[in-house]
């Protein structure tokens, strides 16, 4: 990682970490007695540990092997081995906060394992530790390979992944601290935002510089999707996040909006955090990851970008359905419907574009479980697609929100369809990127897949009946028109679905310990292979320009 980097890049390098070590000194000086004081700790050993490990090594060379022969992939194999772990360490907190609803005594005598801050700890974690890595990962490979160009330098790449996982540790951290701004999916303050736009805005740029030197006259499609989850991403997080400090020593802040524009910004924000960090990213994965797997080329190659295009217009609309029936205009809230029903149109052009792929390719799917980990989270992805648009129906909203029904349809999503798609493209890439022969087991791939597939058609059920029961009963009246059910009987009768839900995100992440494991043992144990041709000048790269169907 270090030795290739010239002796300019080590020193640009060994004054990023620098700046980083004096940021965190001054927020732990100014924040004595305040979490921010805390976060400034992290911040300065994250940035010292760095330093140290560049410091052993100052003396880089002026003359390094000819990068033009290879691309660069050591940020995308340790993103990947990032993404893993928070995968196992989100999914565990995430078994940990389910039982806890189940069995409201597993926690500690201590405020930090409530489940207020646990929960978030969870989603945050799964959404951008394990989703994040996987996304920057990837396309970090993928742009490299469509475009048939190395990424320019060798800095920027890793200010990204590790600045990435900075702003997650502190999230996390803050969580566990009691820090947050309460707003879903954007929990952390203000100090961490603006680093995370930092970060955002260099990951913007490298992706541009990418394919601004390419070799591929052609953009493929995959680009356009990784490409709007950036963009968009950044728009979606300032805007959200506009913010003044209570204190400029403390972790606090108070938010640019108040009341309904505060909810509808909120929601604005949350329901394009799924369309472009959990839809457009993970479909950049599908495109070029599903095809390639399969052999066969894209069903529709114009479908897709038709597709691109409707999902980019369409949901930017649609998060005012996160709050019907409250003090929003009610035509704000019909327009929200509007969009999120006709937001089904391009999903389902996409998921069925996955599904068609696989034509004359279904006995692969068969015999290989990585394809079909991408088959089965493209079958997620319209059944999950399908559920929002109708759950975003005023009527049908009125006995789904604030039930366990929301619940499941997130998970059928982030388990079924994100997760399944990224352990797919995790066991596609690994083999080829560290020049292994093969999986360490595909028995454990098949293992994996089924406790995946198994934990989230459990989970699912149990929060689906749990939620529909629950709606039932908060709106079913007795003779004299008083409520039948006390909100206590509702939690009585969710017991047994509770418990379910934790045995199934329990078959989850057992499956996902077994693919850490699997890969782990892949790059220890299995025989390297002679490297196939695969750099940017070749003729004959590994990956061409992907098969492609008009």
């Amino acid at each position: 990682m270090i030795s290739s980097l010239t002796q300019a890049e080590r020193g640009a390098a060994m004054l990023i970490t620098l700046a980083g070590m004096v940021a965190g000194l001054t927020m732990a000086a100014a924040g004595q007695g305040d979490p921010m004081g805390a976060h400034g700790w992290i911040v300065l050993i994250f940035f010292a540990l760095f330093f140290g490990l560049l410091a052993r090594a100052a003396h880089g060379t002026d003359e390094p092997e000819d990068r033009s022969l290879a691309y660069y992939d050591d940020p995308t194999k340790v993103g990947i081995l990032i993404a893993l772990a928070w995968a196992v360490i989100a999914m565990g907190m995430g078994v940990w906060v389910a039982a806890q609803l189940a069995w409201p005594d597993l926690r500690f005598d201590a405020a930090w394992s409530g489940f207020g801050r646990l929960r978030p700890v969870h989603t945050s974690g799964v959404i951008f530790g394990f989703g994040g890595n996987a996304l920057i990962a990837t396309s970090f490979h993928i742009m490299q390979r469509t475009s048939r160009a190395r990424m320019p330098g060798q800095v920027a790449p890793w200010f990204v992944l590790f600045g990435f996982n900075l702003f997650c540790i502190i999230a996390a951290s803050g969580y566990l601290m009691g820090v947050t701004q309460s707003k879903e999916y954007a929990e952390p303050e203000w100090y961490a935002d603006i680093w995370l736009v930092v970060v955002w805005v260099v990951y913007f740029t490298l992706y541009i510089r990418t394919l601004a030197r390419r070799n591929e006259p052609h953009i493929y499609v995959a680009n356009w999707y990784y490409l709007a989850f950036i963009l968009v991403v950044a728009v979606l997080h300032i805007v959200n996040n506009l913010a003044m400090p209570a204190s400029w020593t403390g972790a606090k802040s108070y938010s640019a909006f108040s009341g309904v524009q505060d909810a509808m910004t909120q929601w604005w924000y949350g329901h394009n955090a799924v369309a472009f960090f959990l839809t457009s990213g993970f479909l950049g994965m599908l495109y070029y990851f599903l095809p390639k797997r399969a052999e066969r080329p894209i069903y529709s190659y114009r479908l897709s970008i038709l597709s691109f295009w409707g999902i980019t217009f369409f949901y930017i609309w649609a998060g005012s359905h996160h709050l019907h029936y409250t003090a929003l205009p009610h035509w704000v809230q019909t327009l929200g419907m509007t969009f999120s029903v006709m937001l089904l149109v391009p999903s389902w052009a996409s998921a069925g574009n996955a599904l068609m792929t696989l034509n004359g390719a279904w006995h692969k799917v068969r015999d290989d479980a990585t394809l079909r980990f991408m088959m089965v989270a493209a079958v997620f992805y319209g059944l999950s697609t399908f559920e929002g648009s109708f759950m975003a129906i005023r009527p049908v909203n009125g006995l789904s929100h604030y039930t366990d029904w929301t619940v499941g349809h997130v998970h059928a999503g982030a388990m079924g369809w994100v997760a399944l798609i990224t352990f797919g493209s995790i066991y596609a890439l690994v083999p080829g990127l560290w020049r292994r022969e093969t999986m360490y087991s595909w028995k454990a791939v098949e293992w994996h897949f089924w406790l995946a597939l198994a934990g989230t058609v459990v989970y699912v059920f149990a929060m689906w009946n749990s939620g529909i029961i629950q709606g039932l009963m908060w709106r079913t009246y007795g003779e004299s028109g008083t409520l039948r059910y006390s909100f206590t009987d509702s939690l009585v009768a969710m017991h047994p679905y509770y418990v379910a839900r934790a045995f199934g995100g329990l078959l989850f992440v057992t499956g996902a310990v077994i693919g850490a494991w699997n890969v782990v043992m892949t790059i220890r144990h299995v025989p390297r292979q002679v490297p196939a041709r695969d750099h940017p000048t070749s003729s004959e790269t590994m990956e061409p320009a992907l098969p492609v169907a008009e």
